[in-house]
């Protein structure tokens, strides 16, 4: 259990003071690549994504709490905490939480991201940028087929036999996909290959919303040894789009799991990926002895299957890590770099083919432990947090004050993607971290009701509103959002009532409802992707290989 109380490496009420290190000191660390080290971008993942360096980490300073003991398992790893320099001074005040959640090596990077600029060191756009660079470069090295959307789309009115898979996870699949496409998640591909498409002269072809899951899905059942012609969608719902084809909404098919045929079919295609790629696979007894070193290690337990099985039962020390989703997005998962891995599944397949893409990312120590389901019974999702709870209003209660018309004031604190989805009635929307700036904006009222998503991140906010407004009242709603919600209660939608600027998360192309604008993002977007393997040879940190 974690708690968010009680210091570990400094006394409560120590006035803090931290390490620093310039940016070039810290660019050679990370091109040496020896030891471990996590260096994290304290900045909203929105201003994260105009320009960080190639490793950073975004860990929000408004999220630190909940997300630092998933990001950073081991108290003692060295830690360099990136802020965005004079202008947005945010490093020390994230240094001095992770002090007081027990980190006790913490560095500020000198100058925060534009001491890096004024360095001459290379800035990188965008989210999840070590994986996407990888799939360029995956799609350079290998010459990954593809086929354009125009082609595909004559191709199957022709009626040729294709099947379409969509390597995306579902709510991404249901929200939009190629019309008459299935849904088989990234590491599922090779799992439920065999159940889906039994005829070998099927042309399958894989796709995602843009490129990075499309040629990593293509290439997963081409390295497999998969007799059907494979091929990549390029640049895929969104290469769809931009070909003026009607996309579908709302589907629901999904791959089926294998049978006992098809599964030994995979677990045999997978055993020789294991083979030619070097995937190192252990039991119980070398796991225990990996746990036993964390004190000077850091071990990241992560169960690649789906989420209905992870929450169906999962090993004690695992957070769900869908194999697809973690060699798509490797930075929302592992902070530290050359940590441990351990991919946990139950077939031999999925944790096998996604350690295969992780090795040749160059992370150094990747192990798969295959186990039953059986004995994997843990129901709680790990890492358990102990937040220290507010003052609570039930919805039912919050919606009797609202309707009372008393002066009062919602504060929702989740991020403006969600807020812009649904919130409270009346609600005004900022971000955490800006508190102490916005909380001018917000109306003089006698109450303030903080919610948040599940309300998690509203308590940790109460403590910090009473400061700013020592004479009002601070409630959170119990349950936040998500309980209003399940109350059945009324939810106003849009960009109603903004405290803060929406920086705070990276903007889909397709998260507008400008249609130029989609097009425009989308153009732009697929430019950045292919144009990622140059940058990367010119900043010189990232060492992928092909085995």
């Amino acid at each position: 259990m974690e708690h968010l109380s009680g210091a570990y490496g400094y006394p409560r009420g120590t006035a803090l003071s931290f390490d620093k290190i310039s940016p070039a000191a810290l660019h050679r660390i990370m091109k040496e690549e020896e030891g471990e080290y996590a260096l994290i971008d304290v900045r909203e993942q929105g201003v994260h994504s105009e320009g960080h360096p190639f490793f950073a980490v975004p860990l929000p300073l408004s999220h630190l709490e909940l997300k630092a003991p998933r990001l950073l398992p081991r108290r003692s790893v060295q830690i360099y905490v990136l802020d965005q320099g004079p202008e947005l001074p945010l490093a020390e005040r994230a240094a001095a939480k992770l002090a007081e959640l027990g980190y006790n090596r913490i560095s500020l990077v000198e100058g925060g991201v534009v001491g890096w600029h004024d360095g001459g060191l290379e800035l990188f756009t965008g989210v999840n940028v070590p994986s996407k660079a990888f799939g360029e470069f995956v799609e350079e090295a290998c010459g990954t087929p593809h086929v354009t959307a125009g082609a595909l789309a004559a191709r199957c009115a022709s009626g040729e036999d294709i099947v379409i898979l969509d390597s995306r996870p579902f709510p991404e699949f249901h929200r939009m996909s190629i019309p008459g496409g299935i849904d088989m998640p990234g590491a599922e591909l090779v799992h439920r290959v065999y159940e889906t498409v039994p005829d070998e002269e099927t042309q399958i072809v894989v796709n995602c919303a843009g490129r990075t899951r499309s040629i990593i899905g293509a290439q997963s059942l081409i390295n497999a040894g998969i007799k059907n012609p494979v091929s990549a969608l390029k640049d895929g719902t969104m290469g769809w789009y931009l070909a003026d084809l009607d996309l579908a909404h709302r589907e629901d098919t999904v791959a089926p799991p294998p049978g006992p045929d098809a599964l030994a079919k995979s677990q045999k295609a997978a055993q020789e990926v294991a083979e030619r790629f070097g995937v190192k696979q252990i039991g119980l007894a070398e796991f225990q002895a990996l746990k036993n070193e964390t004190q000077d290690r850091s071990l990241y337990v992560l169960d690649v299957r789906g989420e209905d099985e992870y929450r169906a039962g999962h090993l004690p020390w695992a957070y769900h890590a869908p194999g697809g989703q973690l060699v798509q997005a490797t930075d929302e998962y592992v902070a530290v770099r050359n940590s441990r891995l351990v991919l946990v599944d139950d077939d031999a397949v999925r944790g096998i083919m996604t350690a295969s893409w992780l090795v040749q990312m160059n992370w150094p120590e990747v192990y798969v432990l295959t186990l039953p389901a059986s004995e994997m019974t843990e129901q709680e999702v790990f890492p358990a947090i102990d937040i220290a709870c507010a003052q609570t209003l039930s919805p039912y209660e919050l919606d009797a004050v609202l309707s009372s018309g008393e002066p009062v004031a919602v504060i929702d604190l989740a991020t403006s993607l969600e807020y812009r989805g649904g919130h409270v009635p009346g609600a005004f929307w900022a971000i955490r971290s800006r508190l102490e700036e916005d909380h001018i904006f917000i109306p003089a009222v006698g109450l303030i009701i903080l919610t948040s998503r599940d309300g998690d991140l509203a308590h940790l906010a109460a403590p910090e509103v009473e400061k700013l407004r020592p004479d009002t009242i601070v409630r959170v709603l119990e349950g936040g959002t998500e309980a209003w919600a399940a109350a059945s209660l009324a939810l106003e939608s849009g960009d109603t009532r903004l405290l803060s600027k929406t920086d705070d998360v990276w903007y889909k192309p397709y998260d507008t409802n400008d249609k130029d604008a989609v097009r425009r993002r989308m153009e732009a977007y697929l430019t950045w992707e292919v144009g990622l393997v140059q940058q990367v040879k010119r900043d010189g940190l990232a060492r992928f290989h092909l085995l």
